[in-house]
């Protein structure tokens, strides 16, 4: 780092700060001012915002590791998730903005009453706001430090730091995330998003362009791959197709047969976010329209997945090729392949671009660590000070309190990146734990007989389970597709034992929740007798959408990918799939009837 690239950091942060006062004024009128922008953001601004919450710092890292140990299909542990990602936008986008909360703890109280409803709520949202939240936060830090010690930042002002003061170094960027999270509320937050995530991924471009230029280009790099690695590195399945058989088996993709299994047909729907996930459930609440709601979960997925999947990949390839075991060794003599990436940036990066690509790896950064903190405070002051100390506080003294659960928030995910040492290990736990519930959160929008006691099993029981064969390990299970298995097949005999054992909630209740969301399918029959309202969804038709988004999402995904690593059958394959399911798409999109007006709500309420 010169002291130009030393500028250009600068630059950024204080731009950021600017940016962050300018908004303040947008997040003082109300609590759903502070943490939903006023219900009135536009789907592109909540769609990039989102992509901008799952793109941080830790992501290139982590993906230089996962292509390092599993090749380019160990990616599938998180790429499953755009099963649920995509059902978001057809099945929930609409039905969480018609819900009007402001956190995702505040439908428990929709959803289900009385003295369990309540319990649930606040454990929910002290279990998601602290631990849970702080995780997050805890090893973004970690990954930041990870830049840091790569980039060798302190060493280039002259100062030779221990482990802590690279903490604190970090420490102190979240401050700055802190000033325009705490001050703007969301719209600080998804403004800021919108740049750092199309800046963020600039610098991800460059860093791979210029990796593979140096390596010879897109063709040498292929072969040097595979003349370099033991394993099936640039498979997209863990399969092989001829030989003996149509299909089978590739043992050498890195990845086992019950992990792949585990990622496609459990994953996605037994984590915590198979309805949508707090983040994301709080922009589809903040956008203007149900209609809205639905585009930004659209947009938000192929910025995910499409567009940003295949710079890192191509990153990772190359630090395969580039970099012996011997020159990626932490201070203990480990190998870490993690460094991979800021590595290549200190190494291939001249002056001015590496400072612009540094301050973009600090948006990615700021850009997650600033969406946990006001999803965090949003949990502590919705649903556990405006909702039991404070009932009737006025909305000023909320969005104070707001921005000191900002502070407290931040200053928790500090102690938790004190603790950390490796972004795939806690990238692990953070799926041991979250898993186990997701059936629950997916069955209480479309089954009458779901009830609060049930939910609350199935969140502690998948967070003990998940603490249990993770960091206590009480069970110790090697294989990851065997350990999600197992979590969830645990959970769910406590949830149903507890669903069976315990009451219904009230029809009161139950018609009350079904008055104003809506849902479709046939778990709601009685209440649509009682009330005399049709449903709002049509569910078949939109899990139809489903299937047909899914062809279009995936096939788009890995067509993109066929074609830049030279996988031309693979190419022309998914490009095909891609668009059958796009002409699907349309003509379903064409046949769906409008939605029906609402008595007394308009669309943009």
């Amino acid at each position: 780092m010169q002291t130009i690239d030393w500028i250009i950091v600068g630059v950024y942060l204080v731009l950021t700060i600017l940016l962050g006062l300018y908004l303040s004024r947008k997040a003082s009128g109300s609590m759903a001012d502070f943490f939903v922008s006023g219900r009135s953001l536009p789907w592109w601004l909540a769609g990039t915002s989102m992509a901008a919450t799952t793109f941080s710092i830790d992501t290139p890292l982590y993906i230089a590791g996962v292509v390092a140990s599993g090749g380019i299909a160990g990616n599938w542990q998180w790429w499953s998730f755009g099963i649920a990602h995509v059902i978001m936008i057809y099945v929930f986008a609409r039905l969480w903005r018609r819900s009007e909360i402001i956190t995702d703890a505040e439908l428990i109280e929709v959803r289900y009453g009385g003295n369990m409803a309540a319990t649930l709520r606040a454990t929910k949202a002290f279990l998601f706001a602290v631990p849970i939240n702080c995780i997050g936060i805890g090893y973004a830090m970690l990954a930041m430090v990870k830049a840091i010690d790569a980039l060798n930042l302190w060493q280039s002002v002259g100062v030779d730091p221990g482990e802590n003061l690279k903490i604190w170094s970090v420490v102190g960027v979240s401050i700055f995330v802190l000033i325009y999270a705490g001050l703007s509320g969301l719209w600080g937050v998804v403004i800021t998003d919108f740049f750092q995530f199309f800046f963020g991924l600039a610098g991800a471009i460059v860093v791979a362009a210029i990796a593979v230029n140096h390596i010879g280009g897109m063709p040498e790099l292929i072969q040097q791959v595979q003349e370099k690695t033991q394993q099936d590195v640039l498979s997209f399945v863990p399969v092989t197709f001829g030989g003996g058989s149509f299909m089978q088996w590739s043992d050498a993709a890195g990845i086992t047969l019950s992990t792949f299994l585990a990622y496609i047909f459990v994953q996605w729907w037994a984590f915590r976010r198979s309805d949508g996930g707090g983040e994301f459930i709080q922009r589809l609440a903040a956008a203007k329209t149900e209609e809205e709601a639905e585009k930004a979960a659209w947009f938000f997925n192929i910025l995910n997945y499409v567009v940003r999947t295949w710079p890192w990949i191509v990153v990772a390839l190359a630090a395969l090729v580039i970099y012996p075991d011997s020159e990626l060794l932490t201070a203990a003599g480990a190998v870490d392949r993690e460094l991979g990436y800021p590595k290549m940036m200190l190494d291939f990066l001249p002056p001015v671009l590496l400072g612009l690509t540094v301050a973009s790896l600090l948006a990615a950064f700021m850009s997650t660590v600033s969406t946990l903190i006001n999803w965090g405070a949003s949990y502590l002051v919705n649903d556990l000070y405006g909702r039991f100390a404070r009932p009737n506080a006025p909305q000023s003294e909320l969005v104070l309190a707001g921005r000191v659960a900002s502070v407290l928030i931040t200053a928790l995910g500090a102690i938790a990146a004190f603790n950390f040492s490796s972004i795939s290990s806690v990238f692990g736990l953070v799926i041991a734990i979250g898993t186990g519930p997701g059936l629950v959160l997916v069955l209480r929008w479309y089954w009458w007989r779901i009830n609060a006691a049930a939910e609350l099993a199935a969140m502690l029981g998948g967070f003990f389970i998940g603490l249990g064969t993770t960091v206590i390990p009480v069970i110790t299970i090697a294989d990851n597709g065997i350990k999600l298995m197992v979590i969830t097949g645990l959970t769910a005999i406590i949830w149903i034992a507890v669903m069976l054992l315990t009451p219904p909630e009230s029809d009161e209740t139950l018609n009350k929740f079904y008055t104003k969301v809506r849902p479709g399918g046939p778990g709601w029959k009685r209440q649509r007798k009682q009330t005399g309202l049709p449903p709002l969804q049509d569910l078949g038709k939109d899990l139809l959408r489903v299937c047909a988004a899914l062809l279009l999402l995936f096939g788009a995904m890995f067509a993109v990918g066929g074609f830049l690593l030279f996988k031309v059958v693979t190419g022309w394959v998914s490009l095909v799939i891609a668009v059958v399911g796009w002409i699907w798409l349309r003509q379903l999109n064409k046949s769906q009837a409008p939605p029906m007006p609402r008595p007394g709500l308009s669309d943009g309420a």
